[in-house]
C-alpha cells in the first residue's frame, strides 16, 4: 500500500510518500481501507519534530480519517467488512490502510460524505469539549471566537451557536471574517486592528467576552483576556500563531477571569466518560443535521504536501482534507 512516511523530521518538502507493507489485524483490532483523511496544526508541527510530543521515526502522519473496515480481529463485534466509519489515531491516517482498535472508531452516519466524516472529529470534540465541559458556556453568553475561519475556529463558531451564544468571530481578513459570518457567526471583528478592542467593547456594551475561544496564542490573547467579562473563561486550544503568550496575573485577579486549559488528546485518557457523551452529543447533531461540519480544501493523495503548505500558511478556510480513496 502507498503511505506518507516520515523517515527524519523535516519539511514537508521532504516528506515521501512510499510503498510500504499492508498492516496486519491483532485481537482487538480493525484494519480501514482509508477514503479522506484530514490535516490539521497539530500534523503541521509533528512531522517537523516540533510538537510537543514526538512520534517515534519512522511514522505516518495523519490522525483523522474516514473509510471502510476492510478486516476485524479476533472479538470485535459491531464492525464488519465494508461498513463505513470514521475515526482518530495518534498517527497513520495518511495512508490506504489504517489498523486501529475498533473502540476509536464509530459508524458513520447516513448520508455523510468521507471528507466531511474525516474533517469532523477532532475539531468539532474540541469545540464542545471546550465550550460545554471547560467553559460551562451557557445560552445568551457571548462568545468571542479567536482565529474564527481556521478549522478549530470554525468548529467553536458553529458549536456556539447550537449552546446558545452569541458568537463574535475574530478573523484577520475579509474573507475570513465573510466565512465565520456564513457560517453562523453573528457578528465579526479584525483583531488585527490597534482599535479591535474598543469593536469589541461596543459589539457587547461594555460588558466583554464571557468566553474566548483561543488557539492562536501570541500577544492577541493577552489583549483579548483584557477584554474579557467578569468572570469570563479564556479557553486555551492552542498557538496558531506560533508564540505562547505570558499572562500577568494581576488581570485574572482583577476581572475575576479563568484561564483554562484544553488538550484533545488527553480527554480521552482522562476523561473516558466525558468523551463518550461529548461525542454521542456530536454525532446526534450530525445525524439530525442540525450540524454540517465544513470541509475545506480537497486535495488528491499525490498532491498532499499541497494539503500541508495550504494550512500551514494560515490561510486555508476551514479544514484541509486529502482523499485517498
Amino acid at each position: 500500500m502507498e503511505a506518507v512516511v516520515v523517515e527524519q523530521y523535516d519539511t514537508i518538502d521532504n516528506i515521501p510518500l512510499k510503498d510500504v507493507a499492508l498492516p496486519g489485524v491483532s485481537a482487538g483490532q480493525v484494519r480501514v481501507k482509508v477514503q479522506a483523511a484530514s490535516i490539521g496544526f497539530v500534523d503541521g508541527l509533528k512531522v517537523q519534530g516540533l510538537y510537543q510530543t514526538k512520534d517515534a521515526l519512522p511514522f505516518t502522519p495523519g490522525t483523522e480519517f474516514a473509510g471502510l473496515v476492510d478486516a476485524v480481529g479476533a472479538g470485535v463485534t459491531g464492525l464488519a467488512s465494508g461498513q463505513a466509519v470514521m475515526g482518530m489515531a495518534r498517527s497513520g491516517a495518511l495512508a490506504e490502510y489504517i489498523v486501529v482498535p475498533a473502540a476509536t472508531l464509530a459508524a458513520m452516519p447516513d448520508g455523510i460524505a468521507p471528507e466531511v466524516a474525516a474533517a469532523f472529529r477532532a475539531n468539532y470534540l474540541t469545540a464542545l469539549y471546550a465550550l460545554a465541559e471547560r467553559g460551562s458556556l451557557r445560552s445568551g453568553e457571548i462568545l468571542l471566537v479567536l482565529g474564527a475561519a481556521g478549522g478549530v475556529g470554525i468548529a467553536a463558531v458553529q458549536v456556539g451557536k447550537l449552546l446558545g451564544a452569541r458568537v463574535i468571530a475574530a478573523a484577520s481578513t475579509e474573507e475570513k471574517r465573510k466565512f465565520a459570518s456564513d457560517h453562523g457567526a453573528d457578528a465579526t471583528i479584525d483583531y488585527t486592528q490597534a482599535n479591535w478592542r474598543d469593536v469589541l467593547k461596543e459589539l457587547t456594551g461594555d460588558h466583554g467576552a464571557d468566553v474566548i475561544y483561543d488557539p492562536v496564542g501570541g500577544e492577541v490573547s493577552v489583549q483579548a483576556f483584557r477584554s474579557i467579562a467578569w468572570n469570563g473563561r479564556h479557553l486555551v486550544v492552542g498557538f496558531a500563531a506560533g508564540k505562547i503568550p505570558a499572562l500577568p496575573f494581576n488581570l485574572p485577579l482583577l476581572k475575576g477571569g479563568v484561564l483554562t486549559g484544553v488538550d484533545l488528546a488527553q480527554i480521552g485518557r482522562r476523561e473516558p466518560e466525558t468523551e463518550r457523551r461529548v461525542t454521542a452529543q456530536l454525532l446526534s447533531w450530525l445525524r439530525d443535521k442540525k450540524l454540517v461540519p465544513v470541509v475545506g480544501q480537497v486535495f488528491p493523495f499525490a498532491d498532499f504536501r499541497e494539503a500541508f503548505r495550504t494550512m500551514q500558511t494560515r490561510a486555508a478556510l476551514g479544514k484541509m482534507v486529502v482523499r485517498i480513496a
